[in-house]
């Protein structure tokens, strides 16, 4: 669901993603989105930017103004004024910790329309405009034990920033999003049923998943031990802009998922994306592995920020989230498949089944390496 952001140059970055352009003459949506908000109908263009998973994200651009903007995928978020109202808060609150000093990056804002709307209803779909915010990058595998310790330590802040936010304040704009039970559930009746005959082709990754069901009952262990926090609920590498001058970290970025939730699971959403050498379709698994490294710079930089804040039962809970965010998305992706690609978007026919044998993948290199992960997360306890 992010949106990557930076200048639109020929030394644009490949982090962009940038796959064609489509002038205002040729295409209504750009000219009515313009309209809306009240940019210069001379030579506005529409990029699509990002790898989003569910939202289609674009930037809306003239000469002297850039907006970004997304049509929301309304199957995803029945109610899209409710995860714009999460998301305003959310931004006037961190607004507000700004001015006094007290959180440093940038914010990613909700644009008004020239009605003051934040909404925008056109040709069956629903958009909204978010603030550009230039000079950045985004990556979508982790190079440097610097990057990952940058970005964790930035997503650290962004978590300190919320943790005197009133959780309950937040939609659950997708009730159960990481109710693990709930994933099994679902995943039991999609096999059961097989809509799209493709049960036979991955029997053995369905097995594999309906022996993974203890991580239930860890999860349920674990409630009324640690407090409920308002979280990012995607931490995915790409959803944090590093500065193109500084590499310094620059915005938290997609805000779509805020919900009341456990810090576990951003933790563990880092690491399943932070860690392995390789992305998160790629069939190379020979190579999808924890950089023990890199696991090291994400406990490093997520908890020095939270540290006179964060309880031990939180810490120890670290270990969980590592295991369940990798296996839960592993899991939500082989749902997927099985039930003919309807929520995630997918290249081609086999595209949700390679992203679930990679996290499967990652998900046995962590179970292989418990001790050491373990051991990084001890020392760093304190």
């Amino acid at each position: 669901m992010n949106y990557i952001t930076d200048e639109l140059t020929t030394s644009t970055p490949v982090q962009m993603q940038i796959k064609s352009e489509f002038p205002m003459k040729s295409n209504p949506v750009a000219a009515h989105l313009s309209e809306c908000f009240g940019l210069n109908k001379v030579d506005v263009s529409l990029k699509p930017i990002g790898n989003g998973h569910i939202n289609t994200t674009m930037l809306l651009k003239t000469d002297e103004h850039a907006l970004v903007v997304q049509k929301l995928n309304t199957d995803v978020f029945p109610h899209p004024e409710q995860l714009v109202e999460n998301a305003r808060l959310i931004e006037q609150h961190l607004t507000e910790k700004h001015q006094k000093g007290e959180y440093d990056l940038d914010i990613i804002r909700h644009v008004p329309t020239i009605k003051n709307d934040f909404l925008v209803e056109y040709d069956h779909g629903v958009w909204r405009a978010l603030e550009f915010i230039g000079g950045s990058y985004s990556e979508d595998v982790v190079a440097t034990i610097s990057q990952a310790q940058t970005a964790a330590n930035a997503f650290g802040q962004f978590a300190l920033a919320l943790q005197d936010f009133e959780a309950d304040q937040l939609h659950h704009v997708i009730p159960n999003f990481h109710n693990l039970a709930m994933r099994f559930d679902a995943f039991k009746k999609v096999v059961e049923h097989d809509p799209a005959s493709r049960v036979a082709l991955c029997q053995s990754d369905i097995d594999f998943c309906l022996n993974q069901h203890a991580l239930v009952d860890e999860l349920k262990e674990l409630e009324g031990k640690i407090p409920l926090r308002p979280c990012h609920n995607d931490t995915k590498i790409n959803n944090m802009l590093f500065c193109k001058q500084s590499d310094d970290a620059k915005a938290v970025i997609d805000l779509d998922t805020c919900m009341p939730g456990y810090w576990l699971f951003d933790f563990g959403d880092m690491v399943r994306t932070f860690c392995s050498p390789e992305q998160e379709d790629s069939t190379n698994l020979n190579n999808v592995r924890v950089r023990e490294e890199i696991f090291a710079a994400i406990v490093k930089g997520y908890v020095e920020p939270l540290k006179e804040v964060i309880t031990d039962a939180e810490k120890e809970s670290f270990w969980l989230g590592t295991k369940v965010m990798t296996f839960m998305i592993g899991l939500r992706f082989l749902t997927d498949f099985i039930d003919g690609d309807n929520y995630f978007a997918t290249k081609h026919a086999h595209h949700n089944l390679e992203r679930a044998r990679n996290q499967f993948a990652l998900y046995r290199d962590i179970l292989a390496k418990e001790h050491t992960l373990k051991a990084i997360l001890e020392i760093n306890k304190g």
